[in-house]
C-alpha cells in the first residue's frame, strides 16, 4: 500500500474532516491539537486563512503522522504545489479545476475537487479525483448523494457547507464516505475564546455521530 493509499484509508477511517478558516491563524495550530484530541485526525486549513502554508507546516512538522494535514479552497495548481510542499497531503477545492487533479496525482496526493453535479462528479473521478466533494451539502441534503450513487456507486462523495452533528448521521446513512464542517465544528466565539476544549468537545462529537451512524 502506498502512503497516498494510506492516507485515503485513514481520511475515511476517521470519516470526519475539519475545515480550518480563521481571519487569525494563530491560534490554528491549538486548534488542530485539540480536534485531535477529540478524535478528528483529518485537518484542512482554508487559503483564505492569513499564513495558511505556515500553518499547514507547523501542524505537519509538530504533529507528524498523529493527523491528517490538507489544504482547502484551491483554485490552481500553483497553489496545490505550494501546498503540497509545505506538508499538505490532500488537497481540497471549491469547484472543479481539473489542473488541480491532475497536478495532485503527479505528486501522489489526495485530491477533493468541489463538484455539485452527477456530470461535475464523473468528470472529477475520471480525471483521477480520489473524493468528490459536494458542495454546498445543504442545498440538496443526504437524499441528493443516495440518487447520485445509484448510477455512480464508485464515487466517493465527501458532503461540505453547513454539515452539523444533527444531520452527519443523515448524511453517513445515506452513502457519504466522511464529512467535512468548518464553522458547527470550530465555532467563531470558542476560537475567539481560546476554548480549546470546547473544540475538542465538538470535534468529539461529529466522531461519535460518524461512528454511530455507521454501525446503524
Amino acid at each position: 500500500m502506498t502512503d497516498k493509499e494510506k492516507d485515503f484509508q485513514f481520511m475515511k477511517d476517521s470519516g470526519v474532516v475539519a475545515v480550518l478558516r480563521a481571519k487569525d491563524s494563530t491560534q490554528l495550530y491549538n486548534v488542530a491539537k485539540a480536534l485531535a484530541d477529540g478524535g478528528v485526525k483529518s485537518i484542512e486549513v482554508t487559503m483564505t486563512t492569513p499564513n495558511a502554508l505556515a500553518v499547514i507546516n507547523e501542524v505537519s512538522v509538530k504533529m507528524g503522522r498523529e493527523i491528517l494535514v490538507g489544504v482547502g479552497t484551491v483554485l490552481d495548481p500553483e497553489t496545490a504545489r505550494a501546498a503540497i510542499l509545505a506538508g499538505a497531503r490532500f488537497v481540497v477545492g471549491p469547484a472543479l479545476n481539473l489542473d488541480v487533479v491532475k497536478l495532485c496525482n503527479r505528486y501522489s496526493k489526495i485530491v477533493v475537487p468541489g463538484t455539485f453535479t452527477p456530470t461535475e462528479m464523473l468528470t472529477a473521478w475520471e480525471a483521477g479525483a480520489d473524493m468528490c466533494k459536494l458542495f454546498p451539502a445543504t442545498s440538496v441534503g443526504p437524499g441528493y448523494i443516495k440518487d447520485v450513487l445509484g448510477p455512480f456507486p464508485q464515487l466517493e462523495i465527501i458532503p461540505t457547507g453547513g454539515v452539523t452533528v444533527e444531520t452527519t448521521p443523515a448524511f453517513i446513512k445515506a452513502g457519504a464516505a466522511a464529512v467535512a464542517a468548518g464553522g458547527a465544528m470550530v465555532p467563531k466565539d470558542a476560537l475567539a475564546a481560546g476554548n480549546f476544549d470546547a473544540i475538542r468537545d465538538m470535534g468529539a462529537k461529529f466522531v461519535k455521530a460518524v461512528k454511530d451512524a455507521r454501525k446503524a
